[in-house]
């Protein structure tokens, strides 16, 4: 099954802990200095926080999967849609070792779909080849701007 994620970039750990944890009513599953993750079932999500990015804000999207099969079920979907996917295979990021792949979407939101093999001790590795451009934190592939930025509210909505 798979779980959405969300990563966002925070430049304070400590506060938005503290408020993402009022908000979820759940308190994280890992916390370090640099980094918090929620793991939500109700709605089933991946969410995780740090201050690895270069602006605040939604850092980027993706889909945590649970075993092998599902990773490659979307990697098959982005290869039929004829979308550049970048496959890092093994690595170490926000202290886990996962298997992933990388899409970027049109507005150049970085997208990684993924399946967790094991936590790691350290935020991230250094990389074999690195994702489309240069990471701008452990784990994101760059080129096209990435991460969705907040316009100020106006009087109509959605």
């Amino acid at each position: 099954m798979k779980r959405f994620h969300i990563h966002v970039h925070v430049d304070d750990v400590a506060a938005s802990v503290a408020f993402y944890s009022k908000l979820f009513a759940a308190e994280p599953s890992r916390v370090e200095a640099d980094y918090a993750k929620w793991m939500l079932d109700d709605p089933r999500v991946n969410f995780a926080i740090s201050t690895r990015g270069t602006k605040v804000g939604v850092d980027r999207l993706g889909f945590q999967v649970d075993d092998a099969a599902e990773l490659a079920e979307l990697s098959e979907r982005a290869s039929a849609a004829d979308m550049t996917l970048l496959d890092q295979g093994e690595t170490t990021c926000c202290y886990a070792r996962s298997d992933k792949h990388w899409i970027v979407d049109p507005q150049g939101i970085a997208w990684e779909h993924f399946h967790t093999l094991d936590s790691a001790p350290v935020y991230g590795e250094s990389r074999k080849e690195t994702p489309p451009a240069t990471a701008s934190a452990c784990c994101v592939p760059s080129g096209k701007p990435i991460g969705v930025s907040v316009e100020p509210a106006s009087s109509a909505c959605c």
